[in-house]
């Protein structure tokens, strides 16, 4: 049998033999050896792990990435504070653009109230109307045709079915809310009845 002493050696209790060894055995080493009762030599030294310093190169990669994700996140802070002033203007014009024909009704219902001639109120609200639909068409706002057309899905929402014959089958044959669109976006679809 053979006890290991405190300063690495090994003595075997049946010859008295002393052996000095010059490392440790690994963990596993000495546990089978412990186990078996034959003693632990090994010759290797057990090597700690090397910590190797960070180099130059792999610091400015890190410091440019880490720059590049600020960069990236600015940017796209930016661009939204951009997309929503963009989106607060637009809205802006368009109403600077209606205001004078809020004045122009303004003034229509005063002179209203003072004239009773009827031919030149209506003549104020026709060119009332005729404004608005300049600014409307300043705007590339322009209105869905829709009666007497093929009914089109993306055009139009039927509100009803009306019998109306072979020749009008499938045709809106007549418009209960008009509908607009701005080039191709649809802002309102026509509201219509389709002949059947």
């Amino acid at each position: 049998m053979t006890k290991k002493t405190s300063e690495n050696q090994v003595v075997d209790e049946k010859d008295g033999v002393v052996e000095e060894t010059t490392a440790q055995a690994t963990g596993a080493e000495a546990g089978a050896n412990m186990a078996d009762g034959t003693e632990a030599s090994t010759d290797t030294v057990a090597e700690e792990p090397k910590v190797e310093e960070p180099k130059v190169e792999e610091i400015d990669w890190k410091d440019k990435y880490i720059r590049l994700q600020a960069e990236f996140d600015n940017f796209r802070k930016r661009t939204l504070r951009e997309k929503m002033a963009l989106i607060e203007s637009g809205g802006s014009d368009v109403w600077k653009a209606v205001l004078p024909v809020l004045d122009d009704m303004e003034r229509a219902i005063t002179a209203s109230e003072k004239s009773d001639d009827i031919t030149a109120l209506r003549e104020g609200e026709r060119l009332i109307y005729n404004k608005f639909v300049d600014i409307m068409r300043q705007k590339k706002v322009v209105e869905i045709e829709a009666m007497g057309v093929d009914f089109d899905p993306d055009l139009h929402e039927a509100v009803a079915r009306f019998a109306a014959g072979e020749d009008k089958s499938g045709k809106v044959i007549d418009v209960v809310q008009r509908g607009y669109k701005q080039g191709e976006k649809v802002l309102r679809y026509a509201k219509v009845v389709v002949g059947e």
